[in-house]
C-alpha cells in the first residue's frame, strides 16, 4: 500500500477530487494547509508573502495504482499547459499497515 499526500493550489481541489472519484479513487482525506517552497514565498510589490495557503489532499492506493494516482493528480492541478512555481508537490511513502477503527479490520 502507499499513501500519496499532494499538496496543490486551492481552486484546484474540486478538479482534483472529482478526476480522481471518477477515476475510482473516492476516497480522500483534505487538509487546509500554509506554506512555502523552496521559492521563498511570493513578493507583491513590497508586501512578502510566505505564508501561502495550500490544500493536502491524502490517500492511500495499492502499489498497483500509483502511478495511475499521480498522473491524475499532477494532470488535474497543473496550471496551463506547462505549470508554474506553487502548482504544489506530491509525497509518495510506504504504508505498512491499515485498521479501521470502528471494526478494527486490517487492510483497505
Amino acid at each position: 500500500m502507499i499513501m500519496i499526500k499532494a499538496v496543490i493550489r486551492p481552486e484546484k481541489v474540486g478538479i482534483v477530487l472529482s478526476e480522481l472519484c471518477d477515476a475510482g479513487f473516492p476516497a480522500v482525506t483534505k487538509i487546509g494547509v500554509v506554506g512555502r517552497g523552496k521559492q521563498r514565498g511570493v513578493k507583491v510589490g513590497d508586501v512578502y508573502y510566505d505564508e501561502i495557503p495550500k490544500e493536502m489532499l491524502m490517500l492511500v492506493v495499492s502499489d498497483n495504482d500509483k502511478d495511475d494516482v499521480i498522473k491524475i493528480i499532477i494532470r488535474s492541478s497543473k496550471t496551463g499547459e506547462k505549470g508554474a512555481f506553487g502548482d504544489g508537490k506530491i509525497f509518495v511513502s510506504d504504508v505498512d499497515e491499515v485498521y479501521t477503527i470502528s471494526s478494527g479490520n486490517s487492510g483497505l
